[in-house]
């Protein structure tokens, strides 16, 4: 990610949390599409949200959020270690 699409991305979170309270309020549980500081609408799937997202769109940047949903926590790194049982 380019430091300008990296910049728009934070201005389009910057967008969602601004209007979150209102959000929370009207399209809890719906997929919404931000692009800059404009919210495109509110859907009832994250699939028909990323699809008009790239249809208005192309590639991006652009945030699609769940509203109300709390925030995922992804680790840095992940180790798989598979796990047998004693034979």
């Amino acid at each position: 990610m380019s430091m300008a699409e990296a910049r728009a991305l934070d201005r389009e979170i910057a967008a969602f949390e601004e209007r979150r309270v209102d959000l929370e309020a009207r399209h809890k549980g719906e997929w919404v599409v931000i692009h800059g500081e404009d919210m495109l609408g509110a859907y009832d799937s994250f699939e028909v949200a990323a699809e008009e997202a790239v249809r208005n769109f192309g590639s991006g940047p652009f945030l699609i959020r769940q509203v109300g949903a709390l925030p995922a926590i992804l680790p840095a790194s992940v180790m798989h270690i598979p796990v047998r049982a004693p034979d």
